[in-house]
């Protein structure tokens, strides 16, 4: 799914080192991120 610079993305929620955050939890804060499908696969 690609988003155009300024689209406010949709919510999701994501498990993190640091817990369950969800976006909506974010909102008004500038977020950042990235994904690594290979991270952790051993290939």
């Amino acid at each position: 799914m690609a988003l155009q610079p300024g689209t406010q993305a949709p919510d999701f929620t994501l498990n993190s080192s640091l817990g369950t955050i969800t976006l909506s939890s974010l909102r008004g804060k500038t977020v950042v991120i990235g994904f690594h499908p290979a991270s952790f696969t051993g290939g």
